[in-house]
């Protein structure tokens, strides 16, 4: 008889009493190394476009995303950071974060939602195409270890819904 998983609990960002565990978990799960001005920079102007998993006060995954103005016509998302505890994964852990921040952004009038991740990161790109992203164009030498990257982009909106 399997054993029942403990509840996970999904939360918007509400202050920095979460940034030390978002911190954690994005520091042991991420290959770019960001400083808390980073951090910063994204809960202050966009609290309302990160989430988090919580398994009772432990985060185990989090998702920091950004929305803003992108040539002139447009508003483009961009999810910057997402990362789910090892021990958590194959949950839909990661799944369920990125569909609260794809659904934040469109109420928040995204046009379109871009990210990037590793070109050898089979499961995010797999993630990610199975939500609706395509790859957009490869970026080469995009991280600091010299790993080349994928942007991937979702459109969100068609032309006939686009005011003129």
């Amino acid at each position: 008889m399997a054993t029942a998983l403990p509840p996970i609990d999904y939360v918007g960002y509400e202050s920095e009493h979460q940034l030390a565990g978002m911190m954690s978990l994005i520091e042991n799960d991420l290959s770019e190394p960001y400083s808390i001005y980073t951090y910063r920079y994204f809960l202050h102007q966009w609290p309302k476009l990160s989430f988090l998993a919580m398994d009772k006060e432990k985060c185990i995954g989090v998702i920091v995303c950004r929305l803003d103005r992108h040539g002139t016509k447009s508003n483009r998302g961009y999810i910057a950071m997402l990362a789910v505890s090892k021990e958590y994964r194959k949950r839909k852990i990661g799944s369920t974060l990125v569909q609260m921040a794809i659904e934040a952004m469109k109420t928040a009038g995204a046009d379109e939602i871009v990210l990037e991740t590793e070109y050898t990161n089979q499961s995010a790109i797999a993630l990610y195409q199975q939500m609706g992203f395509i790859k957009d164009k490869r970026l080469f030498r995009y991280y600091l270890n010299g790993v080349d990257a994928f942007r991937l982009k979702l459109f969100c909106r068609t032309e006939s819904s686009v005011p003129q």
